[in-house]
């Protein structure tokens, strides 16, 4: 194994978990205004099986091979020219280049500076990555579809899922001051 590659977690195929396996990869290296993330952790959503089964998003990713994944979590490694927001050693997560192809199931990603955030201190990187599809779709239909108010009130159904959970949050986070 060299400083050049790494190991990913990838499928030449449409099908079941059998389809996936690890192979090593050529590790990517930040462009302008991107910053390379070591992945610590990285979530799994139902968008992420229905596409490796050839269902949800695969029809925008096209054939395989492709290494899955969009929820991560990890610590920054190297900032592109331009990036000003993040540093070295900065612990982050985020949804990286959703709905495209963004590599989280491999030991290096990509993306965009803007497309991370700063790990609160008071949260594991397990459960930051499971953060930012669900709660982002949350926000999207509460706040920017559903334009909620303080004072509003939302029934939401089928509460148990990811986006569910989010969306039932304190209020507070949900209704702007």
């Amino acid at each position: 194994m060299s400083a050049d590659t790494m190991p990913a977690v990838v499928q030449d195929t449409f099908g079941g978990p059998e389809v996936l396996r690890v192979q090593q990869v050529p590790r990517p290296v930040p462009l302008p205004t991107e910053v390379l993330v070591r992945v610590y952790a990285a979530g799994i959503n139902p968008v992420d099986w229905k596409t490796r089964a050839g269902t949800g998003m695969a029809g925008l990713l096209g054939e395989p091979p492709f290494t899955l994944g969009w929820d991560v979590s990890g610590v920054v490694e190297e900032v592109g020219f331009g990036v000003t927001t993040l540093k070295v050693g900065d612990e982050v997560y985020g949804m990286p280049w959703f709905p495209r192809v963004a590599n989280p199931y491999a030991e290096y990603v990509t993306a965009p500076a803007r497309q991370w955030t700063r790990k609160p201190a008071t949260i594991d990187d397990v459960h930051a990555a499971a953060v930012p599809l669900a709660a982002l779709t949350a926000w999207q239909a509460i706040v920017d579809a559903a334009h909620l108010q303080a004072g509003q009130r939302v029934l939401i159904t089928a509460a148990a899922g990811g986006v569910g959970h989010f969306a039932c949050s304190s209020p507070a986070i949900w209704a702007p001051t």
